[in-house]
């Protein structure tokens, strides 16, 4: 394969330890390539006689870096077995990635497809046909489906529709992969073609539909609306985009509009993101001269207080629901929320992500086809002091990312370890591993057994949309998405007649025959998963996630928490009144 990769480019990747750039506050997807820090090795073998000795000190140079390398890799192509068949796009790739992973597990590098989609996903798009799909197993085959489309995008311009089979993508089939599989098969350049062969779930037929993908736009902040009279809820789950700060103040717009006297600030799963949209959202609840965080960089570099300017902050009662994906720039708001006792944190202790990272092109001065560097550029501290970085010492990306993962103690809660601060009022709080809530609540988790009846829950909500459930026509759901729909009680209501039905349509079919068993055990959690996947289909997924929310056992703690929060906050501003100016 042709050489894309300038070998100099690794004495370029080193020089841009200098470089500014701009600033991003997030941590790796956890589907992100590992490879893990290894230990410098020592041996007392003599050089080859192929191999001139030298001795390597702490001051070598880019040059001798770049000499050693051209070496091995001389070495790779005369004698690995498939050395004249090497993708030099990989191995220099990998190189690079491996010389950042020894530094920090957030350092990373990126091609220019990789870097193209990066800045996409921060503007809150990405290109494609916009649609969501699932992959569901019958006996031993498996399929993916289309759950929802997008309002304005391609697919719902094209007629998609909940529960209609991917059977090919450019005549390509689809059977038995996976739906991860499938989008990328779907997803490519703007205004390019893709044809879909697809199975109607409304009609059984095979039909041939050509797509011209386009923009696709994924706010950031997707969904706002009351839980209970009085009550708000606003969804910021996708991360600090582009458009999250201008989104939240539109959410708090609508919501106090309607009468909201408290909120409900979802940031599980949160990845972070742009550092200056956590800075605006922080700001938006905090008054002027109160510290949001202060970054600290190398020799004085990059320091920095980041303060809240605003005279006129939004007072609402306030409680973040945080987790162990929640990170970053996500952490920033959580902790200045925390320690100004501006509200209460609800969940799971976070992910632990002190680390700010520069985003760096290259080459420098590249503005369109650019790769990318995320560089780690400043520790940053939350306005107590606490630096809430977790430990990585142990060189292992992947025992970071996933703490262990299988292995781990899933009934342990990480404990932080870093020295004691004092919140506003006197509270105590730590540092050294993420954001500890004030009040801690493991989530509801699925079952084996409710894991495996997803799967005829879908077929049988397809079945119901679609009108081929006798005695069930007012569950239809094959009209036009109603997009804006916020979800009421009668809404798909959970039945006897209904559950019999599920019953029978179980019952009926060998391949869910083994769950029947099952079915009255989880009753809950299938009437649940039922107005879940037919608002999905008469609603969108945005307006379907209503359902499980309504249900979930971390959003009700935060509701019954939230007078606390009011507590706490008029506290805190009592304190502030009494101190000396």
């Amino acid at each position: 394969m042709k050489n894309k990769f300038s070998p100099a480019l690794v004495a370029l990747i080193l020089s841009a330890l200098i470089l500014p750039g701009f600033v991003l506050a997030q941590q790796p997807r956890r589907e992100a390539n590992s490879s893990g820090k290894t230990a410098a090795k020592t041996t007392d073998a003599p050089p080859t006689a192929s191999r001139r000795a030298r001795v390597h000190s702490p001051g070598v140079t880019t040059a001798a870096v770049d000499e050693d390398f051209q070496e091995a890799l001389a070495v790779i192509q005369k004698n690995y077995i498939d050395g004249n068949k090497l993708d030099f796009n990989d191995v220099y790739k990998s190189s690079i990635t491996g010389m950042l992973r020894s530094l920090d597990p957030h350092s990373n590098y990126f091609d220019r497809q990789e870097f193209e989609d990066m800045m996409t996903d921060q503007r809150s798009e990405y290109f494609g046909i916009g649609a969501s799909i699932l992959s569901y197993p019958i006996g031993n085959s498996i399929d993916t489906y289309v759950t929802a489309t997008f309002q304005n995008s391609p697919a719902w311009k094209a007629g998609l529709r909940y529960g209609d089979r991917i059977d090919a993508v450019d005549g390509v089939s689809m059977h038995g992969k996976p739906s991860a599989e499938v989008r990328d098969k779907i997803r490519g350049p703007q205004n390019t073609h893709v044809t879909l062969t697809l199975t109607r779930a409304a009609t059984n037929k095979v039909e041939n539909v050509e797509i011209i993908r386009d923009k696709v736009p994924q706010p950031s902040v997707p969904d706002a609306y009351f839980l209970r009279p009085g009550v708000g809820y606003i969804d910021m789950t996708r991360g600090f985009n582009s458009d999250t700060a201008d989104g939240l103040e539109s959410a708090l717009e609508y919501l106090h509009g309607r009468g909201m006297t408290s909120l409900v600030l979802d940031l599980r799963n949160n990845p972070g993101g742009l550092l200056d949209q956590a800075i605006l959202v922080a700001r938006t609840f905090l008054p002027a001269g109160q510290v949001i965080m202060s970054q600290k960089g190398r020799n004085g570099m990059n320091d920095r207080i980041y303060t809240s300017t605003r005279t006129d902050p939004d007072r609402v009662p306030l409680v973040i629901l945080v987790n162990d994906l929640t990170a970053s720039a996500s952490e920033i708001v959580a902790g200045s929320i925390q320690d100004h006792d501006r509200g209460l944190i609800v969940g799971q202790t976070s992910f632990g992500k002190g680390l700010v990272q520069s985003i760096i092109r290259l080459p420098d001065n590249c503005f369109r086809g650019c790769a990318g560097l995320t560089l780690t550029s400043a520790y940053y501290y939350t306005p107590s002091g606490r630096l809430i970085q977790r430990d990585y010492s142990d060189g292992s990306f992947y025992n970071y990312i996933y703490r262990g993962g299988t292995l781990r103690d899933t009934n342990n809660t990480p404990k932080p370890n870093g020295p004691a601060m004092r919140t506003d009022t006197g509270r105590t709080v730590y540092g050294g591993g993420g954001i500890t809530p004030d009040e801690t609540i493991a989530p509801d988790t699925l079952t084996t057994a409710q894991n495996r009846l997803r799967t005829p829950i879908f077929f049988f909500a397809r079945d119901l949309a679609n009108g081929r459930v006798a005695g069930f026509d007012s569950y239809r759901a094959d009209k036009a998405i109603n997009y804006d729909h916020v979800i009421d009680e009668q809404d798909f209501p959970s039945t006897e007649p209904l559950f019999q039905a599920f019953r029978d349509y179980v019952a009926k079919d060998e391949n869910w025959k083994p769950l029947a068993s099952q079915i009255d055990k989880n009753r809950s959690f299938i009437e649940t998963q039922l107005r879940y996947n037919l608002s999905m289909a008469a609603y969108g997924i945005t307006t379907s996630q209503q359902v499980l929310i309504r249900q979930d056992n971390q959003v009700a703690k935060a509701v019954d928490v939230l007078p606390r929060a009011r507590e706490l906050a008029m506290a805190a501003q009592r304190a502030r009144l009494t101190q000396p100016n």
